[in-house]
């Protein structure tokens, strides 16, 4: 039997996309929550591996990077679904967009989650529920986390010459909900690796604001919550 344990923090795009392929592939996993500032929960890392979150250890290896957490798990654990379609050209496509998802709608996330003191506040409550912290370290994590953040959302933004957050997200959706078009997938008739990214992403920001406008763009809540259905049947 697959014993995992993904080493996370909540509120990050990146391992809520491990998670979704977890389930997908229908491997039961531990998680433990890693606090975004000292990450001292986190497990000995191979040489020259960073330190940050998401981290995978499974049947005693430890895998970092979540494309990378993704691909292991397909050449290593069959599971209940391939993350890769079996054609060279479509294989291409969802490699590619997996890698925009990464680069593009994953890099605007934060602006959204963190971009206002309410959406900060709002982050923070997400991080105590998760958090198996004591109440007072509780408290300084997310006071500490929530200016950071606030702090890098707006780096974020003048980093790619944005002034509106959510315009800046709903954007990306729209161009996704245009790949995906009346398809159930973007791909076709099942998912592949570029839903399983996009789907974790979105997951990360169900509880903000933005989320409800995602879910207006095109066919994407149709989209999401076929996938959500194979996470559920699929789960160990």
């Amino acid at each position: 039997m697959t014993s995992a344990t993904l080493y996370q923090f909540s509120l990050c795009p990146f391992c809520n996309k491990v998670v979704a392929g977890l389930e997908l592939k229908g491997i039961a996993f531990d998680s433990v929550e890693v606090s975004p500032r000292s990450k001292v929960e986190l497990p000995p890392l191979p040489e020259g591996t960073p330190k940050k979150v998401p981290v995978l250890q499974i049947d005693g290896a430890t895998v970092a990077d979540s494309t990378t957490i993704l691909n292991y798990l397909e050449d290593t654990v069959p599971g209940k679904m391939s993350f890769h379609p079996p054609d060279p050209e479509l294989r291409k496509r969802s490699d590619e967009i997996e890698h925009w998802v990464d680069e593009q709608f994953i890099e605007a996330l934060p602006t959204v989650i963190y971009g206002t003191w309410k959406e900060a506040a709002q982050a923070a409550r997400v991080v105590a529920k998760s958090s198996k912290m004591g109440g007072g370290q509780k408290f300084l994590v997310q006071l500490a986390g929530s200016l950071v953040m606030r702090q890098i959302a707006k780096r974020i933004l003048k980093r790619n010459h944005r002034s509106d957050a959510h315009a800046w997200v709903v954007e990306n959706a729209k161009q996704f909900a245009a790949w995906l078009g009346d398809k159930p997938f973007v791909l076709g008739d099942r998912p592949y690796l570029a839903d399983v990214a996009m789907q974790g992403a979105i997951t990360c920001v169900s509880e903000f604001p933005i989320y409800a406008e995602i879910m207006a763009t095109g066919n994407i809540a149709a989209w999401y919550e076929r996938v959500a259905a194979r996470r559920r049947e699929n789960r160990a």
